[in-house]
């Protein structure tokens, strides 16, 4: 089977690969799925070093991909980042005034690349649990900080049941209730704080949804289910555009779950935002 033409196609493959990897071999899709820019340009050792794995180990990983070997997953970290300057080269082609429609071009058509991919691999088993968990959920705290804190407030104020927890969720967190369902926002690279926070759920014994960016994310490992957006910018700027178009799909459904759920006179209540 031929290997990966391009590192979307190297990060498809790994994610469809994770469940069935071996702790070392997490390790190496971790680093590589989390971090493509590093990988463009970290050699083997490097690397194994980094994955807590020999050289070898790294070698056959990549044969497991159809590759000759790990340079060829440099190169399509590289192609990946050429890709990303040459979209940013767009918006300033010489350093003065960008051309005409030179930001708003790139701009839109990374943002409609980024809806397209995050909506076409969207797991629709992954969307209906955590539809149907904050949906039943008497209370859902969401914990955002830095970038994701906007798309955070966005799905707290969506849902009449759910609340944001701040920088200070420390004591947010000693009162959740364990039915409550936890939503956990964060993106490359990860606020230390919230994943703090996933942990001390896991620990309660709370559940936890998972809004992040891809399959490598630490967040993962602590959430009960987890959807992914494509993050993707031009230049050196992350884009949030299909996050928060992902939660605002996610709130419209769990509001029209609980309607499902919800006796007529407790209606209006459980419809929240359309009724206030």
């Amino acid at each position: 089977m031929p290997g990966p033409a391009s590192y979307q196609e190297l990060a498809e493959l790994l994610r469809g690969r994770l469940p069935d990897y071996s702790s070392g071999q997490l390790r190496i899709a971790h680093m590589l799925l989390a971090d493509p820019e590093g990988t463009a340009y970290r050699g083997i050792s490097s690397a194994a070093r980094l994955a807590e794995v020999h050289e070898s180990s790294v070698t056959r990983f990549a044969n497991s991909l159809g590759l000759a070997g790990y340079p060829e997953i440099m190169e399509l970290c590289r192609m990946w980042l050429a890709e990303q300057a040459q979209l940013a080269r767009r918006s300033d082609g010489n350093g003065h005034e960008p051309p005409p429609g030179g930001v708003l071009s790139a701009t839109l058509e990374q943002e409609q690349a980024n809806l397209s991919r995050t909506f076409g691999r969207l797991d629709r088993a992954s969307w209906l649990a955590a539809v149907s968990l904050l949906a039943e959920a008497p209370g859902v705290p969401v914990a955002g900080l830095g970038d994701s804190a906007p798309v955070a407030a966005l799905l707290a104020r969506k849902l009449v049941h759910a609340r944001q927890v701040g920088p200070a969720f420390v004591e947010d967190l000693k009162r959740l209730g364990d039915d409550e369902v936890l939503v956990a926002v964060s993106v490359r690279r990860y606020a230390a704080d919230t994943l703090r926070a996933v942990e001390h759920a896991r620990d309660r014994g709370v559940r936890v949804v998972a809004l992040t960016d891809n399959a490598a994310s630490p967040l993962v490992e602590y959430a009960e289910t987890a959807l992914f957006a494509e993050i993707g910018g031009v230049g050196q700027f992350r884009s949030l555009t299909a996050l928060a178009s992902l939660v605002q799909a996610l709130a419209a459904e769990v509001v029209l779950r609980r309607a499902e759920l919800a006796p007529d006179d407790e209606l209006p209540a459980a419809l929240g935002f359309w009724y206030s």
